[in-house]
């Protein structure tokens, strides 16, 4: 179970870890609100339009006429293929966004440049262009033109410079050209520059396409809502509305295919029976004329009743087989899966009545798709399958009926002469009129009857409606731009400002190895910890007699603790070594101000500078001197007095400083010398300061360690890595470093009371009068 101690101080640590960089949250959040006025200041606005349709069904107009309904139900209309989605998808296709994008010309588009940037002028534009190139190479272009408002009369273009008068023809990269003004526009003004680009038309379809959402308004719903986003509100309801325009032109023109192809084949059949019938009619004027048959009223009661029910049935029986002939017929001259079936022909077998009207359902659903697909998409292939196996089956269902009528107009044949044999009594001559009467009347029933076909597709040719119904034409949802949104855009700004930093500094103290503060060594390093010594902007390396900054005072701690870990020695003299881990960790920089603030309490110190590799301590205290330890215990003639220097200014500071660097520094420390050196001075003094090597790159420091009465082991903060450490915990757990402290060097103190005690002269003064 966590200590709810620790989880506070935890939590107070990383609050201030943040406290501490409030300026980058500060910086942060005045780039990001920066940057969000300015994107509002020049971003694009979007509206949003949006138009309400409802999908028709026209089952309700059933009874209008009834055999018109089966052709009603073709194409669009018919309920099987009328789906909602299935319209969606009509009105994403590109062909009919080409169809708007040409009819509105939005491919040719005039803006206006402003101060900053450029906006566009839909309605009225300044300027008009005219091209004297086709139409299709106009719309397959991708190009800009700038020209300058030089005066009422004329213009510049920006790339060549060259100045033109409004209404002359201009040739450019394009084509020759006309440019118009209209300066009864306010933008119209002299020294405007005015942009004209013309846009690939396929292109601009496209991404119209895709800022268009189409959707029903709910589940099973026929109502459809389109919905446009744009920055110009008039031509965004120009395409909502011209879009819905082309689509029920599109619908219109899918669903008169079937009543124009059963009109165009009623009519050529027409011509093909009037010929026939003016046969017929001029072959018995010539036998009545022949034969003098001029009255035949006298002859009328040899009919009996039953061969004038024969007679009708021949009739009907004979037109029957005969438009089965037309049917056969024109599926071997058609055998395309993509063309229509003459529908409403009133076969007496329905069976042939319902596949032709599945058959031009296919089709239709076929030709519909294939305008957004090829050959190979599987619904068209499946189609195609369908389409075949329903045309086999029609043609099955012909043969058969052929077969039942030829059989059924054989037997009413032969009853027809049964019959007329026994009206023996009638002329020859008579009898072969009658045929001719009976064909003639064949041919009249079949004329009729195809005449009222004709007249039936006129009327529904001139009765077809389009299949969107308009709820709302497109209008604008809210005068207020959908994009950009102050709120959110602010509100993201707000959240982005304070993550960023967040982040960083988080990421940042995450990837950090470094020691920074006391609490971080301490987690490492189990080890009396002495004290810290803060960062100093004082250019100075060592502290003054009077001295109220930071690093003094932390000098003076460092003392008294040092004082109180030592009293128990009964030597008069302590000795003090000071090392690290590595180099650049202030080895020398604490060993100089550690025994210049003991000298500062008026008790002899000697500073010894055994770091012969690196020395620094002479040129800290400005020291000049050719000679020191290395001299001494290299030249038995050279006393301690010899290597000693005085600092100036300071009568209880000595240093023995490094002397001479030698070839081999390890074997020099193993002198007995070192072990007479230390006990000569140990006499004379009352601290001594040992400046050592890094203990982490050599052994020097480990040779002449027994004479150590405190160790101070430097950690520089921000510098060394947590993982180097291990170093000081080994010799800590082996007892390699007598009486061994930790000393953090380089601290930076942002809050709390730091080392405010004392750091004002001037308010010293006042306290004690001076």
């Amino acid at each position: 179970m966590s200590n709810p101690t620790s989880d506070k101080d935890l939590i107070n640590e990383q609050f201030d870890k943040y406290l501490n960089n409030k300026k980058w949250f500060l910086i942060s959040l005045i780039i990001c609100f920066s940057l969000v006025f300015l994107y509002l200041r020049y971003a694009t606005k979007q509206y949003a339009i949006s138009a309400n349709i409802k999908i028709a069904n026209n089952d309700k107009n059933k009874g209008i006429l009834s055999e018109l309904n089966t052709a009603n139900d073709y194409g669009f209309f018919k309920k099987d293929f009328n789906s909602v989605d299935d319209e969606i998808e009509v009105l994403k296709s590109k062909s009919l966004m080409n169809a708007v994008t040409e009819r509105l010309n939005l491919n040719v588009q005039y803006y206006i440049q402003g101060k900053i940037k450029a906006f566009e002028i839909y309605d009225n534009p300044p300027v008009e262009i005219n091209f004297f190139k086709e139409d299709s190479i106009i719309n397959s272009l991708n190009t800009s033109i700038t020209l300058n408002v030089s005066s009422k009369e004329q213009f510049t273009f920006k790339d060549s410079g060259k100045k033109y008068n409004f209404g002359e023809k201009v040739p450019t990269p394009i084509g020759d050209v006309i440019i118009t003004p209209n300066f009864n526009q306010e933008e119209m003004k002299v020294g405007k520059d005015i942009t004209i680009k013309i846009s690939n038309v396929n292109s601009l379809s496209a991404i119209y396409s895709s800022k268009i959402k189409i959707a029903p308004a709910g589940p099973n719903s026929s109502i459809i809502s389109i919905d446009l986003k744009d920055p110009v509100v008039n031509k965004g309801k120009d395409i909502v509305n011209a879009l819905i325009s082309e689509y029920n032109n599109y619908v219109i023109d899918n669903k008169n295919q079937v009543v124009k192809l059963t009109s165009d084949f009623i009519n050529n059949r027409l011509e093909v029976i009037a010929e026939e019938l003016s046969q017929v009619d001029l072959t018995a004027e010539t036998v009545k004329k022949d034969n003098r048959l001029t009255d035949l009223a006298g002859q009328s009661s040899i009919f009996l009743q039953s061969e004038k029910e024969i007679e009708s049935q021949q009739i009907s029986t004979s037109t029957q087989l005969q438009l089965i002939d037309y049917m056969s017929d024109y599926l071997q001259d058609n055998n395309d899966n993509g063309s229509l079936i003459p529908a409403n022909m009133s076969f007496e077998d329905n069976s042939i009545n319902e596949l032709t009207k599945k058959h031009n359902d296919l089709v239709i659903q076929r030709n519909r798709i294939l305008k957004s697909s090829t050959l190979k998409n599987p619904v068209i292939v499946n189609l195609d399958q369908q389409i075949s196996s329903m045309k086999q089956s029609l043609n099955a269902s012909l043969a058969n009926s052929k077969s039942s009528g030829q059989i059924r107009l054989d037997a009413l044949r032969k009853e027809d002469s049964r019959i007329s044999s026994q009206i023996y009594s009638a002329p020859k001559k008579e009898r072969q009129f009658r045929d001719l009467q009976r064909q003639q009347s064949i041919k009249e029933s079949l004329y009729l009857y195809l005449l009222e076909k004709r007249e039936e597709s006129a009327i529904a040719n001139g009765i077809t409606s389009p299949n969107a119904i308009v709820i709302d034409n497109a209008y604008l949802q809210s005068t207020a731009p959908i994009w950009p949104k102050k709120e959110i855009l602010f509100l993201a700004a707000l959240f982005i400002g304070i993550i960023i930093p967040l982040v960083t500094i988080y990421l940042a103290d995450l990837l950090d190895n470094k020691i920074k503060t006391k609490k971080d060594l301490l987690k490492i390093l189990p080890i009396p910890f002495i004290g810290d010594i803060p960062k100093s902007k004082n250019k100075s390396n060592t502290i003054n007699k009077v001295d109220y900054s930071p690093r003094a005072e932390a000098f003076r701690i460092i003392r008294s603790n040092i004082d109180f870990m030592l009293k128990g020695k009964s030597d008069k003299c302590k000795t003090i070594y000071i090392t690290s881990t590595k180099a650049q960790e202030g080895k020398s920089h604490t060993s100089t101000n550690l025994a210049t603030s003991f000298s500062y309490s008026e008790k002899k110190v000697l500073l010894i500078e055994t770091d012969i590799r690196v020395p620094k301590v002479i040129k800290y205290l400005n020291l000049k001197s050719t000679i020191g330890l290395t001299d001494y215990i290299s030249d038995t003639n050279l006393s301690i007095d010899d290597v000693t220097v005085k600092v100036e200014g300071n009568p209880f500071l000595d240093v023995i400083p490094s002397g001479t660097i030698p070839p081999n520094p390890a074997e020099l420390l193993m002198s007995e010398r070192v072990d007479s050196l230390f006990e000569s001075v140990k006499k004379k003094y009352d601290y001594i300061i040992v400046d050592t090597a890094a203990v982490g790159l050599v052994t020097d420091t480990l040779l002449i360690s027994n004479h150590a009465d405190l160790f101070i082991y430097i950690v520089s903060a921000n510098n060394i890595d947590k993982r180097q450490l291990h170093i000081a915990q080994t010799m800590y757990e082996e007892n390699r470093l007598p009486n061994m402290t930790t000393l953090l060097n380089g601290t930076t103190k942002k809050r709390g009371y730091g080392y405010g005690y004392g750091n004002n002269p001037q308010r010293k003064k006042k306290l004690f009068g001076k």
